[in-house]
């Protein structure tokens, strides 16, 4: 197979987790004779940098042209002045509207041997295998916003249609896995909750009548992320819960650093990223954790490029090498020893065939 990957590196740890996504993909393509070439754009603080640009007009058709995006980190505490009229995320934001990549996808297991790195109980982790569905370039994130010296407004906006694909995505998932759905909104507070709350309720009867769906107000569905984890199937959520929610999820797995992404459109074209921040604090220092960066690797090669050998491949390499005992530094405990980034993505691909 012949693929153009676009890698946009972006602040902090975004270009040592790039790297090791590259790395992977590279053995990959040797090992199974795919022609994977690469392009390397700037997006985010870097961008702004550069050029002034969060997102440049390079950046954009270099995504467009590409069968695949694979996005590092943005951000940082040098463009992190609430009040300045260009910031990193900006040029993320606008990237996943370019690209119509609407649902968000985000997979959380637990890796029996790290459940001592997550600060719940173990015995809560046995058999927490979710997926999270995020509705990405609607909501609160993308509506109108104005800010006076007294007041400030974020305007939160849904359409029916909005609703209608990204439930049809989630319970789509459900349907290959336990057939379970669950759709977090506020409908008691909130109108735009209302909406999603009777529109998925008449998708999922018309269309999915077999799906058993749950619906769960925002705040107790954080609560039950934490109290009983291990009975979600796939979640449903609106743009600001899902994020929200995900990174509370993430805790589960031990660490941000373990949990990849995808984010798909009504193409094959996707944009992959690991759901961790640009961790400024240790960026540099090749302590980063790989593993959420070559997890999102395995959802590319699935999704963007209909690899799911090599995909598998991937994963595996991943649950060996955590079986082994190999570790970085966030998801060390006890007397592990702690692997640099470049040391545990040379672990990992030495297990991909």
């Amino acid at each position: 197979m012949e693929a153009l990957i676009t890698l946009l590196p972006g602040d902090g740890i975004g270009p040592e987790v790039a790297g090791a996504g590259r790395q992977v993909l590279e053995r990959i393509a040797d090992s199974h004779g795919h022609d994977f070439r690469f392009s390397e754009q700037m997006i985010g603080g870097a961008a702004i940098d550069a050029c002034g640009d969060p997102l440049p007009p390079d950046t954009v058709a270099a995504c467009e042209e590409s069968d695949a995006v694979l996005l590092g980190a943005v951000g940082g505490p040098q463009w992190s002045d609430p009040n300045a009229a260009v910031r990193p995320e900006q040029g993320l934001l606008r990237l996943r509207a370019t690209l119509g990549v609407f649902a968000n996808l985000r997979p959380v297991s637990v890796y029996p041997e790290l459940a001592g790195a997550s600060p719940l109980k173990t015995e809560k982790l046995a058999g927490v295998d979710m997926i999270v569905v995020r509705e990405l370039t609607g909501g609160i994130y993308f509506g109108e916003k104005s800010r006076s010296d007294s007041t400030a407004t974020d305007l939160c906006t849904y359409h029916t249609h909005e609703i209608e694909r990204i439930v049809r995505v989630a319970a789509k998932i459900a349907g290959e896995r336990r057939g379970q759905l669950c759709s977090v909104d506020k409908a008691n507070v909130l109108e735009t909750s209302r909406l999603w709350r009777d529109v998925t309720n008449r998708v999922m009867a018309e269309e999915f009548p077999s799906i058993d769906l749950e619906t769960l107000l925002v705040d107790a569905a954080a609560m039950h992320l934490l109290s009983r984890p291990a009975d979600f199937d796939v979640i449903v959520t609106e743009n600001m819960f899902g994020d929200i929610l995900t990174d509370e999820a993430s805790m589960l797995a031990g660490s941000l650093g373990m949990l990849p992404s995808a984010s798909l459109g009504d193409s094959s074209h996707g944009l992959y990223e690991p759901i961790h921040g640009s961790a400024p604090d240790i960026a540099g220092k090749g302590i980063a954790n790989p593993c959420g960066m070559i997890a999102s690797v395995a959802m590319l090669l699935r999704h963007s490029l209909a690899l799911p050998d090599e995909a598998h491949q991937v994963e595996q390499a991943i649950a060996r090498v955590i079986s082994s005992g190999a570790r970085t530094a966030d998801i060390a405990t006890g007397a592990d020893q702690s692997l640099s980034t470049q040391d545990m993505t040379t672990a990992i691909i030495a297990g991909v065939s």
